[in-house]
């Protein structure tokens, strides 16, 4: 997978810019990412594992670093700074956006927690 062409932060802090080659740019709030953040404290280390983020709205990118030349990580206003985003599982991020989002949102629900 190549790495994107450019990575850009909004000056609010709270939206990601990807663009991959032969591909639009892509917009990613950081409570989205935040929320599928790739790590082992959100994601488990196995299905059953997996931990539901409530309370995430007001997240911000405080930064972003390079991990070799296959990923970012990125620290969270939260404190968050575990997870490891390859450019595979951004552009994943990207193209399923409406599908995850909206199943993230169900998940709240059926919790009975919220966003903020």
């Amino acid at each position: 997978m190549k790495p994107p062409l450019e990575i850009r932060v909004a000056s609010d802090r709270r939206r990601l810019t990807l663009t991959f080659p032969d591909s639009a740019p892509c917009g990613l709030d950081a409570e989205y990412l935040r929320v599928f953040s790739p790590s082992a404290e959100v994601r488990g280390h196995g299905p059953d594992d997996k931990v539901l983020q409530t309370g995430k709205r007001h997240v911000m990118i405080t930064n972003i670093e390079p991990v070799g030349n296959y990923a970012i990580r990125i620290t969270y206003s939260d404190g968050h700074d575990s997870g490891i985003y390859t450019w595979r599982y951004l552009k994943e991020l990207c193209d399923s956006h409406e599908t995850k989002w909206a199943e993230y949102l169900a998940e709240l629900e059926v919790a009975g927690a919220g966003r903020e």
